[in-house]
């Protein structure tokens, strides 16, 4: 199959998705376009101690998405301490640049609307340390959108393990069957595939080929991706149906489980002028 063909690979279909919950986002690379200033945060400290830069695929394999301590590891094998200083300095000048100027993903707020338009509950679930999700979630204007945030030091085992993404399904109280997670890196989108979950894999920083390896539901360019919106809209008639087949009482949900009050007011309103005048 061709490079950017929509292609659905992983085992659960739109319908059975439907209807949907909560959507799960990575930071790094899935919100913001971050990955730029972490490569010069890395650049100007393998620099500072006269260390050489790695190539691309040290980089893919042993850096990109991962935990700090796994990356402190792969850097200084011989001095883990030395590792874990030398990825504290680099996180600190990372937080610097991403305080100037940190780019949100072509789309993000369309996305975000979409999701708040449908009351769905939302998580972020990160890798990043804790003070880089709060400092990216700040400079997106994210701070209410999100019910809460999963970062690195809030799980024994980070991603690609699936337990930041259980642990996010746990305390949002939503089902793994009824929840879209977003994730732009191979240790990510396995962790969200272990966990479950269809992911929409985003193209932002890794090769569609390697993305594939992890088994990806969909890959989109960023959040204006016209298969982005092709699959949203499945998902939106899959809702349909459903509250098409629910009783006439008008439960208050309508197919979306969270909605605030005044937009369940609006979906009633739309179910009652649905109805045939008798």
């Amino acid at each position: 199959m061709a490079a950017g063909e929509n292609s659905v690979q992983s085992n659960k279909s739109t319908p059975d998705l439907a209807p949907l919950e909560a959507v799960l986002f990575d930071i790094d690379g899935t919100l913001c376009d971050s990955d730029p200033l972490h490569c010069i945060a890395f650049c100007e400290m393998f620099s500072e101690i006269g260390m050489e830069v790695p190539d691309d695929e040290f980089v893919s394999k042993n850096i990109a998405g991962k935990h700090s301590d796994d990356i402190a590891a792969a850097l200084f094998p011989d001095d883990l301490p030395k590792g874990v200083k030398f990825l504290e300095d680099v996180e600190a000048k990372f937080r610097r640049l991403a305080s100037e100027n940190l780019p949100p993903i072509k789309g993000l707020y369309k996305l975000t609307k979409w999701i708040e338009d449908r009351g769905l509950k939302r998580a972020a679930v990160t890798n990043a340390p804790s003070q880089n999700a709060e400092l990216m979630i700040s400079k997106l204007g994210l701070q209410d959108f999100f019910d809460l945030v999963i970062a690195a030091s809030d799980c024994e085992r980070a991603k690609p393990f699936p337990d930041p993404y259980l642990k996010a399904l746990q305390l949002l109280n939503v089902s793994k069957d009824h929840t879209l997670v977003c994730e732009d890196s191979l240790p990510g989108i396995k962790a969200g595939v272990a966990a479950g979950m269809p992911v929409v894999g985003l193209t932002t920083n890794y090769p569609e080929n390697r993305l594939r390896e992890a088994n990806p539901t969909i890959l989109i360019k960023d959040y204006e991706d016209p298969k982005l919106w092709d699959y949203l809209e499945q998902l939106d008639k899959k809702r349909e149906e459903v509250v098409e087949k629910q009783p006439l009482e008008f439960p208050s949900n309508l197919g979306y489980p969270n909605c605030k009050h005044e937009e369940q007011e609006t979906l009633v309103l739309e179910f009652e002028n649905q109805i045939p005048t008798l």
